[in-house]
């Protein structure tokens, strides 16, 4: 990804921010690809940093080594034929490995290291380029884009957001119960929410959507519809 052009502020973007299981990657997505802008997973940063962390055996508990591991990891994005977002680390892919639990865990552990979220942003708003960019993340709207002129923050209850992540798991024939998947998400809200650095909170501008029962079909119209017509 190229650096961001000097004027990259009049780029326009779209920032969806909100907890695990809320269907914000899925809806970003299409979103992004409604409106023929770039996309931007940032969950996926960390959890790139998170696995080359687990590649290299880095203690968690060793912040310096941590930061040192942000600040060198190759990290790229592309496009297989069905159209999928691929990630690549360190020249190769590990998409697969960034889906699971273990890799969510450590991106959590890691992004509430302020160093480690230094080290990306800049990262993060090269992704800022002509036409347009929808940003996925947990402090896309407050941190990393506090200028973006379109926020969404996605929600839903516990409940439903492990049942998501448990269909989505079970579909790639991962081994995981629906107790722990849930017990995980609560960790994870509470440990995102707590972090003395960038906690998950909406925007004070950002339109709330509480996913709970609803259609992606539905979520993806009423996050265009906060759009100007196109």
């Amino acid at each position: 990804m190229n650096n961001a052009s000097s004027d990259s502020s009049t780029i326009p973007v779209l920032t969806i921010d909100g907890p695990s299981g809320s269907g914000k990657g899925t809806i970003s997505r299409l979103v992004a690809q409604r409106l023929g802008w770039h996309y931007l997973d940032s969950g996926a940063l960390y959890r790139a940093v998170g696995v080359a962390a687990g590649w290299a055996d880095l203690d968690l508990a060793d912040l310096a080594a941590l930061v040192r591991c942000a600040f060198d990891t190759r990290i790229g994005f592309r496009d297989d034929p069905s159209g999928e977002l691929r990630v690549l680390v360190n020249e190769q892919d590990a998409t697969d490995e960034l889906r699971t639990e273990t890799a969510g865990a450590a991106a959590s552990a890691i992004a509430a290291i302020p160093e480690v979220r230094a080290a990306l942003k800049d990262r993060q708003r090269a992704f800022r380029q002509a036409p347009g960019l929808v940003a996925d993340g947990r402090d896309m709207g407050t941190v990393i884009f506090p200028d973006a002129p379109f926020k969404v923050f996605l929600t839903a209850s516990a409940d439903e957001r492990a049942e998501r992540r448990y269909k989505q798991l079970k579909d790639k024939g991962v081994c995981v119960t629906l107790d722990g998947l849930l017990r995980e998400i609560l960790a994870r809200d509470a440990r995102d929410a707590q972090r003395a650095v960038a906690p998950l909170r909406p925007a004070e501008d950002a339109v709330r959507i509480d996913t709970t029962g609803l259609g992606i079909d539905t979520v993806v119209e009423q996050v265009l519809a906060l759009l100007p017509a196109r």
